[in-house]
């Protein structure tokens, strides 16, 4: 199962790269959990996670083909 996955903001300044494609997972969890394992200084930061464009908690599951966007906290105005 591959899905896509783009991260925004400071979260794409700590990553290696802003989009890639990954598989062998199944949920946003084991996700969050694969990128703060091998990013350290990704564990310190706040993101959501959102999985074809719908914000996802950690039980969330990931489809073949899923979109999944690592987004920082942002604002209005």
């Amino acid at each position: 199962m591959t899905i896509k996955i783009v991260a925004f903001g400071k979260i794409a300044d700590i990553l290696p790269q802003q989009e890639w494609e990954t598989d062998g997972l199944e949920t946003a969890g084991m996700l969050r959990g694969q990128l703060e394992a091998k990013y350290p200084n990704l564990k310190g930061q706040r993101y959501l996670i959102a999985v074809d464009k719908k914000i996802a908690n950690d039980d969330s599951p990931l489809e073949e083909h899923s979109v999944v966007a690592l987004l920082p906290p942002f604002s209005g105005g």
